[in-house]
């Protein structure tokens, strides 16, 4: 992923997960992964798998695409 999809897939990815009132770590936790893993996303400090990104996204009930848009 280039950095402006990074980027904008992080601030996304904020908006959806403060939508819900959770932490960077609570959604981690929700997500069973590593409590500091969300944040490395949001701060665009790590790549996330397309694996995660579906996971992501069925958590919240949207579609993939509404985390690029």
């Amino acid at each position: 992923m280039n950095k402006n999809v990074k980027k904008r897939f992080g601030k996304n990815l904020q908006k959806y997960r403060r939508q819900r009132g959770l932490s960077q770590e609570e959604l981690s936790l929700e997500l069973d992964l590593d409590g500091s893993y969300i944040g490395k996303v949001e701060n665009v400090k790590l790549n996330i798998t397309l694996d995660k990104i579906i996971a992501i996204a069925s958590y919240f009930g949207i579609e993939v695409v509404d985390l690029f848009k």
